[in-house]
């Protein structure tokens, strides 16, 4: 497969990590990008709240020179806010990509996010705006729709390219759906067949077969894996190398799985401190040992623990 081009950016490789609220942070991008990940793409970022100074900003938007490529991911409905904000933060990201996909009432109810697939007028202000006004490629992230009745992903996907976007995410469910339901990868096909920019496939990605799959019936140019993510890392490198030689990896044994949580419980603990750290590996220790004998048990001790000795102990005792 040929390695995926987004405007004169070359990605590592044609798996690509999704942003994820919540999950792909500083931290985390890190461990993806090591294993293999063709972009990381930072948790979304408001513009408004860039233009506002909000605290918090600077971490969600923290990256340095070894994440290369990685994308800033921002939302907003106000395209010279989100062209000028963009323009302020994108210096140490290769590629800028626009949120038009997030289903969450509080951002639809901003008429940001999949909202603006109801607008498409605006949407290709917003992204015409920001390719006339950015020297880095643009890139944006959609779903099927905002409903089942109103499908026009396709129809959205050629505003897109006629506002100059360098390529074209496509997370094959409706707004409506949220994340349930099952993804609809005919869509996916029907924008690849639409659009000569490259198109990437989006949802329903737990395994590497998943991945071939949606290439071999959508004819997507790359993945997006986002869910399929959550304390499993390896996706991203046992995909690639599934991809690359048609072998299947097999997937980490207990010690690989250890190792990885106190790699990135201290990468946490090292960019966000030690209570942000333990608090938010939480979750993040549940998607780690999902699967595991008494992963129930282990998840009600993980909500007590409090300091990062604790967390440490308790990773070390699983078995």
């Amino acid at each position: 497969m040929e390695r995926l081009k987004i405007g004169d950016t070359e990605l590592k490789s044609n798996v690509l990590a999704a942003p994820m609220a919540g999950v792909t942070d500083y931290s985390y991008r890190i461990i993806l990008h090591g294993m293999g990940a063709g972009l990381v793409t930072t948790e979304m970022v408001s513009a408004k709240a860039i233009l506002y100074g909000n605290k918090g900003n600077e971490t969600i938007l923290k990256t340095d020179d070894s994440l290369h490529p990685s994308a800033l991911q921002l939302f907003g409905s106000d395209p010279m806010i989100m062209a000028s904000m963009a323009e302020r933060v994108c210096g140490n990201f290769d590629i800028v990509d626009v949120n038009m996909g997030c289903p969450v009432p509080k951002i639809v109810g901003n008429h940001e996010g999949s909202a603006l697939m109801k607008d498409p007028e605006l949407a290709f202000r917003i992204l015409e705006t920001m390719c006339r006004v950015l020297k880095k490629p643009v890139t944006v992230k959609f779903r099927k729709s905002f409903d089942e009745k109103h499908v026009n992903a396709v129809e959205f996907a050629k505003m897109a390219e006629s506002a100059g976007v360098s390529a074209i995410t496509v997370h094959a469910r409706t707004r409506e759906q949220m994340y349930s339901g099952k993804a609809d990868w005919s869509i996916i096909a029907a924008v690849k067949n639409a659009v000569s920019i490259p198109v990437i496939g989006n949802g329903d990605i737990f395994s590497p077969e998943d991945a071939k799959r949606m290439i071999d019936e959508t004819g997507c140019d790359g993945v997006a894996i986002g869910r399929g993510l959550e304390g499993n890392p390896w996706l991203i490198k046992r995909t690639v190398h599934y991809l690359d030689t048609g072998e299947l990896l097999p997937g980490p044994d207990l010690s690989e799985r250890k190792a990885m949580m106190l790699r990135h419980a201290g990468l946490m603990k090292e960019h966000k401190g030690e209570r942000n750290a333990v608090l938010e590996m939480r979750k993040h220790l549940a998607w780690y040992t999902s699967g595991l004998i008494n992963s129930s048990k282990l998840r009600g001790r993980m909500n007590e623990m409090s300091t990062f000795e604790e967390l440490e102990s308790l990773v070390e005792a699983i078995g």
